[in-house]
């Protein structure tokens, strides 16, 4: 069995359905906490990674704006972060634009929702919000010819509708994770990762133990070592019962 050095865990739809992880969630990624470092790794916002990772008490860097940037959980402070440049990015924003699409914009200095909001165009990540699977799918196939990108659809399991998720090429949570992995000095396969979603498959590929939701595309559940219950019914919880904890406390014997 190889050696388990580090978690990386998904928010919405892993390790919670709305706005707050349940307790029993919350009580099971603390004892893997006070194993391995834990890293939650989302398409969130900087502000909102840090806020539940301050609420989990998790103190490694975390992952959020789809991989794009790595933060330090304590100050804020941006440890590593990868941008689109202005020729990519303002044909996107204006398509959302035209379309009445709901979108939020992140760059360094905090996110835009409109378009006379942005005053920086070498974004960090562009999301598009609150869509239909057939819309995601169309804005999906109307930029994926564009070499210097990076999207994915993602589904919003606290609303249930789609997003669709715009980074740098390459740049995605498995890649964050690897630099992630590069600063704490461990393999990638020294990562366990927990996901959902399609955004989540690129870091279940480069972990050791993988484990996906019972909502997750089958392209995660044929690639998953467990697949766990529904996020309704505490399922991370369950994976860290069932097979984190023990994995970790053979490895420590």
């Amino acid at each position: 069995m190889p050696r388990f050095s580090a978690m990386l865990v998904d928010l919405d739809g892993t390790l919670m359905v709305t706005d707050e992880v349940s307790p029993r969630v919350a009580d099971a990624v603390t004892r893997v906490s006070e194993l391995i470092p834990v890293s939650i790794a989302t398409g969130r916002r900087a502000s909102d990674v840090k806020d539940y990772a301050g609420k989990l008490g998790l103190a490694a860097p975390q992952i959020c704006n789809g991989g794009a940037t790595l933060i330090d959980p304590g100050s804020g402070e941006f440890l590593w972060n990868a941008h689109m440049r202005a020729d990519v990015t303002r044909p996107i924003i204006e398509t959302l634009n035209l379309r009445s699409i709901p979108f939020i914009a992140t760059h360094p200095g905090g996110d835009s929702e409109t378009l006379c909001q942005i005053k920086h165009w070498d974004l960090t990540r562009i999301s598009a919000m609150d869509i239909s699977e057939s819309h995601a799918d169309k804005l999906v196939s109307m930029f994926s010819g564009e070499p210097d990108l990076n999207l994915v659809k993602v589904y919003l399991h606290y609303n249930g509708w789609w997003a669709v998720d715009f980074t740098a090429e390459g740049v995605h949570k498995g890649a964050a994770a690897l630099v992630l992995a590069e600063r704490m000095g461990i393999e990638a396969g020294e990562f366990i990762a927990a996901g959902d979603s399609f955004n989540d498959l690129p870091m279940l590929k480069i972990a050791g133990l993988r484990i996906a939701m019972d909502s997750a595309p089958p392209a995660m559940k044929e690639i998953a070592d467990y697949v766990a219950p529904a996020v309704e019914e505490d399922g991370l919880a369950v994976a860290i019962e069932e097979v984190v904890l023990p994995a970790l406390l053979e490895q420590a014997d």
